[in-house]
């Protein structure tokens, strides 16, 4: 299997869009209210919105390609546009989807090792991400993968409000005994 990360420019504005909004549909549309959910997808994917966060330089979009197959995406913010911690010395992974036929593949820990790479890169000392309480096979990989909870915050599908664990993975003792 052949793995490509590739950066996501302004050009792939379409496909971002199209990506975005087909991987969070079949993640949680089942689980939520379907008026709060369309609003949530209509504002949270609207094309300008994430045109806007494209061209953002503390924002950072990257495909990934198993055998030239666009098959996943990640989003990293630092600085002032991530979420809540706002930290230099973080990184928020603030979206990982993965499309539903190639779960199961060990992409999601390939993603966290190019993110790991990438933050360290960058001087960050931890990557920290909100995830849905409701999600257990989420949690349950980002606890393989050695995060730990740190908090929660409210995280609104429309005007419904739910609720997100705060995970964070130190990097600044990785590959130190």
């Amino acid at each position: 299997m052949q793995l490509i990360f590739q950066k996501c420019t302004i050009d792939h504005l379409d496909s971002l869009i199209e990506l975005s909004r087909n991987t969070f549909i079949a993640a949680f549309e089942a689980a939520n209210d379907p008026d709060d959910f369309k609003n949530y997808i209509d504002t949270a994917f609207h094309r300008d919105k994430l045109k806007a966060e494209l061209e953002n330089s503390d924002c950072i979009f990257y495909f990934v390609y198993v055998d030239n197959e666009c098959c996943a995406y990640f989003k990293l913010n630092e600085n002032d546009a991530q979420t809540d911690i706002k930290e230099k010395e973080a990184m928020e992974i603030e979206r990982i989807y993965v499309l539903q036929e190639f779960q199961g593949r060990k992409l999601g820990h390939s993603m966290i090792q190019e993110i790991k790479k990438l933050a360290l890169g960058k001087g960050k000392h931890f990557i920290w991400l909100g995830v849905w309480e409701k999600n257990s096979a989420a949690i349950t990989f980002y606890l393989r993968e050695e995060f730990v909870k740190f908090g929660n915050h409210p995280y609104f599908i429309g005007s419904d409000e739910q609720t997100d664990w705060l995970m964070r993975l130190d990097l600044i003792n990785l590959g130190k005994p």
